[in-house]
């Protein structure tokens, strides 16, 4: 059973766990050859989605949904995130080393992000989206957020069609370790800044994408 201090080691290490799936306790180590990162603002905004953002309605939370959010992305046929990956993350969001951003729609949840910082990196492990354009709203609200606190990677582990179409590219294991230590060789706080509104947030995309 990993420890929350060793699972933060193996981040800095530029490593992370997995399972095989839901009901196999066990955890491996991936140290895949490439990685997929994302923008620390800039992240790529359709026409569609910039519209759907301006139509109102769109808001999102800071940390009041952590533990939604990762039953929700874990909540799939296919997941590698088990219970024992699961507590490990609630221990991480208590000492202050995992987050989540949930994204609302009219009132109700409509996708989220979490992830695990260490240094001044943000290591993406998963998002969910429950409506359309869910997991597309909580990728710009978290990169935006990323850059007002001061985050210089945002690491998705792996490049998908998804991510790449927002902007995500995907770097060789030397390149990714050369940034992560880059990244800790400094520290940022995830709850330095507010959120922005979705107006702010708006602005923002419009100037960049």
């Amino acid at each position: 059973m990993l420890s929350p201090a060793q699972l933060l080691s193996g981040y800095a290490r530029g490593v992370f766990p997995m399972a095989e799936c839901a009901d196999d306790p066990r955890l491996y180590w991936f140290d895949p050859p490439h990685r997929g990162v994302m923008p620390i603002g800039g992240v790529h905004a359709s026409h569609s989605l910039r519209r759907d953002l301006r139509r109102g309605g769109w808001s999102a939370r800071l940390n009041r949904d952590f533990d939604e959010v990762v039953a929700r992305c874990a909540d799939r046929d296919v997941t590698w995130i088990n219970a024992p990956l699961s507590d490990l993350y609630r221990q991480l969001h208590a000492a202050g080393h995992a987050h989540a951003i949930a994204v609302v729609r009219d009132g109700r949840l409509a996708g989220g992000i979490f992830g695990v910082t260490l240094g001044t990196a943000f290591f993406g492990e998963s998002m969910v989206s429950l409506r359309s354009n869910g997991s597309k709203m909580a990728l710009l609200w978290t990169s935006s957020h990323l850059r007002r606190c001061g985050f210089r990677l945002f690491d998705t582990q792996f490049l998908t069609p998804h991510l790449a179409r927002m902007g995500g590219i995907e770097i060789s294991r030397r390149d990714y370790r050369r940034r992560l230590s880059e990244a800790l060789d400094s520290s940022a706080d995830f709850t330095a800044a507010p959120l922005p509104d979705a107006d702010q947030l708006w602005q923002e995309i419009t100037q960049t994408s």
